[in-house]
């Protein structure tokens, strides 16, 4: 059975974007999957493109989601080693994912006005600073 818990803002930003989508549950637990997630910046890490899952918290959109995960994993193509706090691999909807452990400070979260529009950023940030 298939049930959209997306928001429809974010479901149309996606869409506009064109980015490729799916949302997926295991229980009380809600995931949205961006399948060939390009990654940036170009040429530093082991994958141009990887599978990007965010777990979506109780609360979502007022409030954020914390950590997010790859598959398959991405390591720094100049060492061949994981970003740091980037080598965890948990159980997610039956796969292990590589968790980024990147929290943000939940207060910097505007309720009614973040989504994934703006956690995307946040993605961005942390591949782009990764060492």
């Amino acid at each position: 059975m298939d049930s959209s818990f997306l928001p429809s803002k974010d479901r149309a930003y996606l869409k506009a974007k064109q980015i490729k989508f799916r949302e997926i549950e295991s229980g009380a637990v809600k995931g949205l999957v961006l399948d060939d997630f390009t990654i940036v910046p170009e040429g530093k890490f082991t994958q141009d493109k990887s599978s990007l899952l965010i777990i979506l918290p109780t609360g979502y959109p007022d409030v954020p989601p914390d950590m997010f995960y790859f598959l398959p994993e991405l390591k720094l193509k100049a060492t061949n080693i994981y970003p740091a706090q980037a080598d965890q691999f948990p159980t997610h909807f039956s796969e292990k994912w590589q968790q980024w452990s990147r929290h943000a400070p939940a207060e910097n979260w505007r309720a009614g006005k973040d989504g994934i529009h703006t956690y995307l950023q946040r993605v961005y940030l942390a591949l782009n600073v990764a060492a």
